[in-house]
């Protein structure tokens, strides 16, 4: 597997109005912008020929991975030579491509945009939203699924059904303790017509055949391609596995796993951890939380 997609042409509409003037996908989580978590995880995987999905006002996304040579000159005058190393190491993290979707049509097109850069051979999407902690080895697993099978994999998560509304939705077929087989698979279904209660999350191995179903799906709602849509066409023709998970990701394009990634991930660093924990303990006393 050499090749990863990066879908983030999207508005960031409910993060309005701090993304008015930048991509969602450029705000910080502690220190660094969400997106280049999962450019780590995917180069974690063994996976550094990335392309992202862009739109209009995203130039941020590929200046943060392309070198600066004036702030890389204003660190070496200075000695700082450790952030120099850190800000070098973005730029040569993996090879970034970018392709703009031209308009915002769904997840589903945003994918069909990758076709020519990703040709004739499997590749891996990676939602922007997701972000995975560094322990997390969903997506590793999930390659591992595809090398043994080669089939598509997509990643699942349980959830209570009263929220499984927001999410894609699999008919499953356990394999075994770690994997599904999708049966079926729909976009949001009312939680008493949801299939199982297993929702599709933002990491997917797919073989290449993917692009052709894309290709016969019809818009739907908002004229909007559905990734969920080209899944159920492919299961005519192939499998499609599912590898549940429990633990590991945030849902960042939620304000309130937004805030929990900050927290939790905040806590755990060596840098930050002590004397944060100890300001929220204080916090929580004064606040009288507990």
């Amino acid at each position: 597997m050499r090749k990863a997609v990066i879908p983030a042409a999207g508005l960031g509409t409910r993060f309005l109005p701090a993304t008015k003037a930048q991509p969602k996908e450029m705000l910080p989580v502690v220190d660094k912008p969400a997106i280049q978590y999962v450019v780590e995880e995917a180069v974690r995987a063994g996976i550094r020929d990335i392309l992202v999905i862009t739109g209009r006002d995203k130039r941020s996304l590929e200046d943060h991975f392309d070198r600066s040579f004036e702030l890389e000159f204003y660190l070496d005058a200075r000695g700082k030579h450790d952030q120099l190393k850190d800000m070098r190491a973005i730029a040569e993290m993996a090879d970034l491509h970018y392709v703009r979707q031209g308009e915002p049509l769904g997840l589903g097109h945003a994918v069909s945009v990758a076709r020519q850069h990703v040709g004739d051979e499997p590749f891996v999407v990676m939602l922007g939203d997701d972000i995975m902690i560094d322990e997390s080895r969903v997506l590793t697993e999930m390659l591992g699924v595809h090398e043994r099978y080669g089939r598509s994999v997509v990643a699942l998560k349980e959830f209570p059904r009263a929220e499984i509304s927001a999410y894609g939705c699999v008919r499953p077929e356990v394999v075994d303790e770690s994997l599904v087989r999708i049966l079926g698979v729909v976009e949001k279904p009312p939680p008493e017509e949801a299939p199982s209660t297993l929702a599709i999350m933002g990491r997917y191995v797919f073989t290449p055949e993917i692009f052709d179903a894309l290709e016969h799906v019809q818009p739907g709602a908002g004229g909007e391609i559905q990734l969920t849509d080209a899944m159920a066409l492919l299961l005519q023709e192939q499998t499609i596995y599912g590898f549940p998970f429990e633990h590991g990701r945030y849902d960042i394009g939620k304000k309130i796993d937004y805030l929990r990634a900050m927290v939790e991930l905040s806590v755990d660093r060596e840098d930050l951890g002590p004397e944060f924990r100890a300001f929220l303990a204080d916090f929580v006393q004064r606040k009288k939380l507990v």
